[in-house]
Protein backbone atom coordinates (compact mmCIF):
# COMPACT_ATOMS: atom_id res chain seq x y z
CA UNK A 1 0.00 0.00 0.00
CA UNK A 2 1.12 3.14 -0.75
CA UNK A 3 1.16 5.28 2.30
CA UNK A 4 2.33 9.49 2.18
CA UNK A 5 3.87 11.06 5.21
CA UNK A 6 4.70 15.04 5.78
CA UNK A 7 7.90 15.59 6.21
CA UNK A 8 7.80 19.21 6.61
CA UNK A 9 4.65 22.01 8.14
CA UNK A 10 3.84 22.96 4.57
CA UNK A 11 6.26 21.35 1.98
CA UNK A 12 7.80 18.15 1.71
CA UNK A 13 6.58 14.80 1.48
CA UNK A 14 7.84 11.44 1.85
CA UNK A 15 6.23 7.93 -0.01
CA UNK A 16 7.02 4.87 0.97
CA UNK A 17 5.47 1.27 -0.35
CA UNK A 18 6.22 1.38 -3.96
CA UNK A 19 8.59 0.51 -6.73
CA UNK A 20 8.80 3.28 -9.28
CA UNK A 21 9.85 0.76 -11.84
CA UNK A 22 6.32 -0.88 -11.41
CA UNK A 23 4.17 1.59 -10.75
CA UNK A 24 0.81 1.94 -12.36
CA UNK A 25 -0.86 4.57 -13.42
CA UNK A 26 -3.54 5.40 -10.95
CA UNK A 27 -0.94 4.93 -8.05
CA UNK A 28 1.84 7.58 -10.26
CA UNK A 29 -1.33 9.96 -10.39
CA UNK A 30 -1.88 9.56 -6.67
CA UNK A 31 2.21 10.46 -6.62
CA UNK A 32 1.69 13.09 -9.04
CA UNK A 33 -1.10 14.76 -7.08
CA UNK A 34 1.51 14.45 -3.55
CA UNK A 35 3.98 16.08 -5.62
CA UNK A 36 1.34 19.52 -6.77
CA UNK A 37 0.71 19.38 -3.04
CA UNK A 38 3.95 19.32 -0.97
CA UNK A 39 6.18 20.90 -3.86
CA UNK A 40 8.88 18.43 -2.80
CA UNK A 41 8.74 14.44 -2.85
CA UNK A 42 10.72 11.96 -1.30
CA UNK A 43 11.07 8.01 -2.79
CA UNK A 44 13.24 5.96 -0.52
CA UNK A 45 14.71 2.77 -0.61
CA UNK A 46 14.71 2.32 -4.56
CA UNK A 47 17.70 0.18 -6.43
CA UNK A 48 17.30 1.81 -10.34
CA UNK A 49 19.32 1.22 -13.63
CA UNK A 50 19.85 4.38 -15.47
CA UNK A 51 16.97 3.52 -18.21
CA UNK A 52 14.92 2.78 -14.85
CA UNK A 53 15.59 6.38 -13.40
CA UNK A 54 14.54 8.11 -17.66
CA UNK A 55 11.09 5.95 -18.00
CA UNK A 56 10.32 7.18 -14.15
CA UNK A 57 11.37 11.08 -14.84
CA UNK A 58 9.74 11.59 -17.99
CA UNK A 59 6.19 10.63 -16.36
CA UNK A 60 7.00 13.90 -14.95
CA UNK A 61 7.35 16.04 -18.62
CA UNK A 62 9.74 16.28 -21.22
CA UNK A 63 13.65 15.52 -19.83
CA UNK A 64 16.13 18.24 -21.35
CA UNK A 65 20.09 17.89 -21.02
CA UNK A 66 21.22 20.52 -18.54
CA UNK A 67 23.80 23.33 -20.47
CA UNK A 68 26.88 22.34 -18.33
CA UNK A 69 27.70 19.89 -20.82
CA UNK A 70 30.97 18.72 -19.11
CA UNK A 71 28.70 17.47 -16.15
CA UNK A 72 26.68 15.23 -18.27
CA UNK A 73 26.91 11.40 -17.89
CA UNK A 74 29.64 9.84 -20.78
CA UNK A 75 26.45 7.48 -21.33
CA UNK A 76 23.53 9.26 -21.26
CA UNK A 77 23.40 13.09 -21.80
CA UNK A 78 20.30 13.83 -20.37
CA UNK A 79 21.22 12.46 -16.81
CA UNK A 80 23.75 15.04 -14.97
CA UNK A 81 26.59 13.41 -12.75
CA UNK A 82 26.12 15.89 -9.56
CA UNK A 83 29.62 15.76 -7.05
CA UNK A 84 31.28 12.82 -9.63
CA UNK A 85 35.06 13.89 -10.76
CA UNK A 86 35.91 16.91 -8.02
CA UNK A 87 39.20 16.24 -8.01
CA UNK A 88 41.38 17.69 -10.52
CA UNK A 89 44.66 16.05 -12.42
CA UNK A 90 46.59 17.31 -9.55
CA UNK A 91 44.64 16.13 -7.23
CA UNK A 92 43.13 19.95 -6.55
CA UNK A 93 39.31 20.13 -5.20
CA UNK A 94 37.57 21.46 -7.76
CA UNK A 95 34.70 23.60 -5.83
CA UNK A 96 32.60 24.44 -8.98
CA UNK A 97 31.95 20.62 -8.88
CA UNK A 98 32.42 20.27 -4.68
CA UNK A 99 29.81 23.25 -4.07
CA UNK A 100 27.44 23.09 -7.10
CA UNK A 101 24.43 23.58 -5.51
CA UNK A 102 25.63 25.36 -2.75
CA UNK A 103 25.47 28.93 -3.45
CA UNK A 104 22.50 30.22 -2.04
CA UNK A 105 18.63 29.46 -2.04
CA UNK A 106 17.97 29.14 -5.88
CA UNK A 107 15.41 27.67 -8.48
CA UNK A 108 16.52 26.01 -11.54
CA UNK A 109 16.56 27.14 -15.26
CA UNK A 110 15.55 30.41 -14.42
CA UNK A 111 18.21 31.45 -17.38
CA UNK A 112 15.91 29.75 -19.75
CA UNK A 113 13.21 31.00 -21.58
CA UNK A 114 11.31 27.44 -20.66
CA UNK A 115 12.29 27.51 -16.85
CA UNK A 116 12.49 23.73 -15.23
CA UNK A 117 9.38 22.25 -14.29
CA UNK A 118 11.00 19.97 -12.08
CA UNK A 119 14.34 18.74 -10.88
CA UNK A 120 14.87 15.11 -9.61
CA UNK A 121 17.70 13.63 -8.35
CA UNK A 122 18.70 9.78 -7.52
CA UNK A 123 21.14 9.02 -4.58
CA UNK A 124 24.47 6.90 -6.21
CA UNK A 125 26.82 7.59 -3.14
CA UNK A 126 26.28 9.56 0.28
CA UNK A 127 28.68 10.56 2.77
CA UNK A 128 29.43 9.85 6.18
CA UNK A 129 27.87 13.16 7.23
CA UNK A 130 26.71 16.97 5.92
CA UNK A 131 25.66 17.17 2.16
CA UNK A 132 21.72 17.62 3.09
CA UNK A 133 19.43 19.56 0.43
CA UNK A 134 17.39 21.96 2.22
CA UNK A 135 14.24 23.56 0.23
CA UNK A 136 11.62 26.55 0.82
CA UNK A 137 8.00 27.75 -0.57
CA UNK A 138 8.20 30.24 -2.95
CA UNK A 139 4.23 30.04 -2.50
CA UNK A 140 5.07 30.71 1.32
CA UNK A 141 6.93 33.51 0.20
CA UNK A 142 3.97 35.13 -2.23
CA UNK A 143 1.84 35.17 0.66
CA UNK A 144 4.16 36.79 3.34
CA UNK A 145 4.68 39.92 0.85
CA UNK A 146 3.08 43.50 2.15
CA UNK A 147 0.08 43.93 -0.36
CA UNK A 148 1.73 47.10 -0.93
CA UNK A 149 5.14 45.55 -2.50
CA UNK A 150 2.58 42.65 -4.33
CA UNK A 151 0.69 45.44 -6.28
CA UNK A 152 4.40 47.25 -7.20
CA UNK A 153 5.90 44.07 -8.46
CA UNK A 154 2.47 42.25 -10.47
CA UNK A 155 3.92 43.43 -13.66
CA UNK A 156 7.72 43.53 -13.25
CA UNK A 157 9.97 41.00 -14.90
CA UNK A 158 13.43 39.93 -13.43
CA UNK A 159 16.55 39.94 -16.40
CA UNK A 160 18.36 36.24 -15.71
CA UNK A 161 21.29 34.32 -17.38
CA UNK A 162 23.12 31.65 -16.34
CA UNK A 163 26.09 32.84 -14.38
CA UNK A 164 24.04 35.89 -12.78
CA UNK A 165 25.93 38.80 -11.60
CA UNK A 166 28.87 37.02 -10.20
CA UNK A 167 29.25 35.42 -14.08
CA UNK A 168 29.67 31.41 -11.95
CA UNK A 169 30.01 29.88 -15.66
CA UNK A 170 32.99 27.81 -15.16
CA UNK A 171 31.00 24.72 -15.22
CA UNK A 172 29.60 25.70 -19.15
CA UNK A 173 31.44 25.67 -21.99
CA UNK A 174 33.06 28.67 -23.80
CA UNK A 175 30.57 28.56 -26.83
CA UNK A 176 27.48 28.79 -24.13
CA UNK A 177 28.81 31.66 -21.42
CA UNK A 178 27.44 34.59 -23.41
CA UNK A 179 24.05 34.18 -24.13
CA UNK A 180 21.65 37.43 -23.76
CA UNK A 181 19.20 37.54 -20.83
CA UNK A 182 15.64 35.77 -20.47
CA UNK A 183 13.13 37.70 -18.95
CA UNK A 184 10.34 35.87 -15.88
CA UNK A 185 7.27 37.83 -14.05
CA UNK A 186 8.63 38.18 -10.30
CA UNK A 187 5.14 36.76 -9.75
CA UNK A 188 4.21 33.56 -11.36
CA UNK A 189 1.00 31.60 -11.19
CA UNK A 190 1.56 27.81 -11.17
CA UNK A 191 -0.43 26.38 -14.22
CA UNK A 192 -1.41 23.59 -12.33
CA UNK A 193 -2.40 24.48 -8.94
CA UNK A 194 -3.22 28.51 -9.54
CA UNK A 195 -1.59 29.37 -6.62
CA UNK A 196 1.21 32.70 -7.12
CA UNK A 197 4.80 31.81 -5.94
CA UNK A 198 7.57 34.65 -5.85
CA UNK A 199 9.75 33.79 -8.30
CA UNK A 200 13.02 35.12 -7.51
CA UNK A 201 16.21 33.84 -8.20
CA UNK A 202 19.05 36.06 -7.06
CA UNK A 203 22.09 33.57 -8.17
CA UNK A 204 21.08 34.01 -11.22
CA UNK A 205 19.08 37.59 -11.27
CA UNK A 206 21.16 40.53 -12.83
CA UNK A 207 18.13 43.37 -12.99
CA UNK A 208 14.33 44.01 -12.73
CA UNK A 209 13.01 45.00 -16.08
CA UNK A 210 12.16 48.91 -16.61
CA UNK A 211 13.85 50.20 -13.29
CA UNK A 212 16.48 52.54 -13.11
CA UNK A 213 19.77 50.44 -11.28
CA UNK A 214 19.47 51.91 -7.99
CA UNK A 215 15.92 51.19 -7.78
CA UNK A 216 16.24 48.22 -9.12
CA UNK A 217 18.79 46.84 -6.83
CA UNK A 218 16.84 48.55 -3.72
CA UNK A 219 13.93 46.24 -5.07
CA UNK A 220 15.94 43.01 -4.71
CA UNK A 221 17.02 44.20 -1.29
CA UNK A 222 13.69 44.22 -0.43
CA UNK A 223 12.54 41.38 -1.40
CA UNK A 224 15.68 39.09 -0.42
CA UNK A 225 13.98 39.28 2.96
CA UNK A 226 10.74 37.39 2.15
CA UNK A 227 12.34 34.45 -0.08
CA UNK A 228 12.45 32.23 3.55
CA UNK A 229 9.44 31.81 5.56
CA UNK A 230 9.13 30.06 9.05
CA UNK A 231 7.76 26.89 8.57
CA UNK A 232 7.41 26.58 4.86
CA UNK A 233 10.77 24.93 4.55
CA UNK A 234 12.32 21.05 4.35
CA UNK A 235 16.14 19.65 4.93
CA UNK A 236 16.44 16.94 3.46
CA UNK A 237 19.30 14.49 4.32
CA UNK A 238 19.81 11.71 1.91
CA UNK A 239 20.04 8.09 1.57
CA UNK A 240 21.64 5.81 -0.89
CA UNK A 241 18.38 4.99 -3.10
CA UNK A 242 16.18 7.93 -2.24
CA UNK A 243 14.62 10.16 -5.04
CA UNK A 244 13.37 13.62 -4.78
CA UNK A 245 11.97 15.43 -7.00
CA UNK A 246 11.11 19.33 -6.24
CA UNK A 247 8.89 21.31 -8.22
CA UNK A 248 10.97 24.01 -9.41
CA UNK A 249 7.44 26.67 -10.25
CA UNK A 250 7.05 27.02 -6.30
CA UNK A 251 10.28 26.06 -4.65
CA UNK A 252 13.60 27.09 -3.90
CA UNK A 253 16.64 24.55 -2.68
CA UNK A 254 20.00 25.23 -1.70
CA UNK A 255 22.48 22.28 -1.07
CA UNK A 256 24.84 22.56 1.89
CA UNK A 257 28.10 22.02 0.48
CA UNK A 258 29.56 20.49 4.27
CA UNK A 259 30.10 17.34 3.80
CA UNK A 260 33.67 16.04 3.50
CA UNK A 261 35.37 16.75 0.26
CA UNK A 262 37.22 13.17 0.30
CA UNK A 263 33.82 11.56 0.10
CA UNK A 264 31.35 10.63 -2.75
CA UNK A 265 28.25 12.99 -2.55
CA UNK A 266 26.92 11.89 -5.85
CA UNK A 267 23.72 11.99 -7.59
CA UNK A 268 22.09 11.37 -11.19
CA UNK A 269 20.47 14.32 -11.86
CA UNK A 270 17.44 15.08 -14.44
CA UNK A 271 16.08 18.15 -15.46
CA UNK A 272 12.30 18.31 -16.17
CA UNK A 273 9.88 20.47 -18.18
CA UNK A 274 6.59 20.30 -19.67
CA UNK A 275 5.52 17.87 -22.08
CA UNK A 276 5.60 19.20 -26.10
CA UNK A 277 2.40 20.05 -26.66
CA UNK A 278 0.22 17.22 -29.00
CA UNK A 279 -0.01 18.97 -32.51
CA UNK A 280 -2.93 17.15 -34.95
Amino acid sequence: MIEIRRMGPQIGAEINGIDVRTLDDATFAAIYRAWLEYNVIVVPGQDLQIGDYLEYSRRFGRIDPHPSKSTRHPDCPEVTLLGANKFGPDGKLDMNVYKRGAEGWHTDGSYDAEPFKATQLYAIAIPSRGGDTLFASTYAAYDALPERLRQRIERLRGAYVYGGRKKRTALLNPEDREKPPVFHPLIRTHPETGRKALYFDLNKLLYIEGLEPAESDALIDELKGYRIQPGAEYRHQWRKGDIVIWDNRCSYHWAAGDYPPQEDRIHWRVSIKEREPVTQ
